[in-house]
C-alpha cells in the first residue's frame, strides 16, 4: 500500500491549470520512501505468527528519510530430514545394584556350633542316653537311663537345629569369586570377602567369577557395506562388575555377552567395505582413500564402545573387543581372490610401464643433450620404440634365483 497523492501540475504561465497536462504523483511526505505491505500478512492468525513477521529494527539514520532496516528471521523452508535415531541401550533396573551382604567371620560359626554340640551332648549325658564308650573316653560318670521325656526331646531338637544352623552357614571365600545371596527370590547382597566366612544357611548362594576374562568367538557370519559375505573372529576382554545385575538381571550373562558380540559386530561391519574400491586415474589403477574394515584399530574402537553400552545394564564391563580375523566367506573367497590378484597385477604392470617410460625418456634426453647422436623425427621414434621394448622385456621377465 503506497501513500501517495496526485494532482494537476501548475501551468507554465504562473499557476494556470492545463487540462491536457498529464498528472504527476507527489509524495505526501517529502524525501520519504514508502514500502508496500502485502495484504495477506495483515490477516494472519495471531496465535502462530509467521517467521517473516518476527523482525527486529536494526537502525535508522535521522534526517535522511531512510526506512528502518530490519533483521528478518530465517525463511520458512521444508522441514529438515530427521537424523537417524540411534538404538538406545536396554535400560537397567535402578533398584538392582550390588551391595554388601550380611556375613560374619568363620570362627563365630565354629564356636557357636561347638557350643550347640556340647549342649546337646550334655543333655544326652544327663538323661543317661550317652553311649558308654563316649563317657569312658571323656572320663564322665555314667547316669542310669530312665527314658527321654517330652521336655528332653524338645531340648535335643533345639540343639540339633542350632548345630545345623551354625555349622551349615560356614563357607569359604576365594580371590576372584563373589557370593551372590538371595532369600525367597529377593536379593540380599554380595560377599566379596575371602577366607573362612559364615553366612546364613537360609540364604541361597550363587558363585560368580569376577576375574578378568577373555572370550574368543568362533568364525561368525557378517556382511560389509557392499553386501559381501564375511567370516569374523572377535576377541573380547571383559569381567563382571556388578554381580547383582549379572546374576539376577539376565538369565545367563555369558550367553548374553556372546549374543551382543554378534549383534554389535554385524552393526559395525555393515557400515564399511572390507577393501577400498579401485578406480582408474591418471597414474593407473588407484585405491580410493576411504576407511575400510582393514583398519583394525578403528573397527575395534567402534565395536568396543557399542558393546560396552549394550552390556553395562547387566553389570558386564567390556575392556576391548577386537576383530582378530576378517576374511571373505568361503563361497566368495575364490572370486574375491581373483579380483585382488588382478588388481595387484594391474598395479605391478602400471609401475613397470611408468619406470620404463621414465628410463626411455632419460636415455634419449641424455644422448641428444650430450651430442652423442643426432636424430631426426623418424630415428627418434624408432629409438624410443626399441628402448621401450628392451626395457619392458627386461623388467617384466621373471627373475631366476
Amino acid at each position: 500500500m503506497s501513500t501517495t497523492t496526485s494532482g494537476p501540475a501548475p501551468g507554465p504561465e504562473g499557476g494556470g491549470r492545463s487540462p491536457a497536462a498529464p498528472s504527476r504523483h507527489t509524495p505526501v511526505i517529502a524525501q520519504e520512501a514508502t514500502t508496500e505491505i502485502p495484504v495477506h500478512l495483515l490477516f494472519r492468525d495471531t496465535d502462530s505468527p509467521p517467521v517473516a513477521l518476527r523482525t527486529a529494527v536494526v537502525g535508522r539514520r535521522q534526517g535522511t528519510g531512510e526506512q528502518p532496516r530490519v533483521a528478518r528471521g530465517p525463511a520458512a523452508g521444508p522441514p529438515a530430514a530427521p537424523a537417524p535415531a540411534r538404538r538406545a541401550a536396554p535400560p537397567a533396573d535402578p533398584g538392582l545394584a550390588e551391595r554388601p551382604g550380611a556375613v560374619l567371620p568363620g570362627w563365630t560359626g565354629l564356636v557357636a556350633g561347638a557350643c550347640a554340640l556340647a549342649g546337646t551332648g550334655t543333655v544326652l549325658w544327663g538323661a543317661g542316653a550317652a553311649p558308654a564308650m563316649v563317657t569312658r573316653l571323656l572320663g564322665l560318670t555314667p547316669y542310669p537311663f530312665h527314658g527321654i521325656g517330652l521336655g528332653l526331646w524338645c531340648l535335643l531338637a533345639l540343639g540339633v537345629v542350632l548345630v545345623l544352623f551354625t555349622l551349615g552357614g560356614i563357607g569359604r571365600g576365594t580371590v576372584g569369586h563373589v557370593w551372590v545371596l538371595t532369600q525367597f527370590g529377593e536379593y540380599r547382597g554380595s560377599v566379596r570377602r575371602t577366607g573362612l566366612l559364615w553366612m546364613s544357611p537360609l540364604l541361597l548362594r550363587r558363585r560368580v567369577d569376577v576375574r578378568l576374562r577373555h572370550w574368543r568367538s568362533d568364525p561368525m557370519p557378517a556382511v560389509d557395506a557392499d553386501g559381501t559375505a564375511l567370516r569374523v573372529v572377535v576377541l573380547v576382554v571383559w569381567r563382571v562388575r556388578d554381580t547383582a545385575r549379572a546374576v539376577l538381571g539376565v538369565e545367563d550373562h555369558e550367553e548374553y555377552l556372546s549374543e551382543q558380540v554378534e549383534s554389535a559386530m554385524a552393526r559395525v561391519l555393515s557400515q564399511l567395505p572390507l577393501d577400498a574400491p579401485s578406480v582408474s586415474g591418471a597414474g593407473g589403477l588407484l585405491h580410493e582413500e576411504t576407511p575400510t574394515l582393514r583398519d583394525a584399530e578403528a573397527v575395534g574402537g567402534a565395536l568396543t564402545r557399542m558393546l560396552s553400552a549394550e552390556c553395562a545394564p547387566v553389570g558386564i564391563e567390556v575392556f576391548s573387543a577386537q576383530p582378530v580375523g576378517i576374511e571373505y566367506a568361503p563361497e566368495v573367497a575364490a572370486a574375491m581372490q581373483r579380483t585382488q590378484i588382478a588388481a595387484i597385477d594391474a598395479r605391478h604392470r602400471d609401475r613397470v610401464l611408468t619406470s620404463v617410460v621414465d628410463a626411455v625418456d632419460d636415455t634419449v634426453t641424455r644422448l641428444t643433450a650430450r651430442g652423442l647422436v643426432e636424430l631426426d623425427d623418424y630415428e627418434r621414434k624408432a629409438l624410443v620404440k626399441d628402448l621401450t621394448v628392451a626395457f619392458y622385456a627386461s623388467r617384466s621377465a621373471p627373475r631366476e634365483e
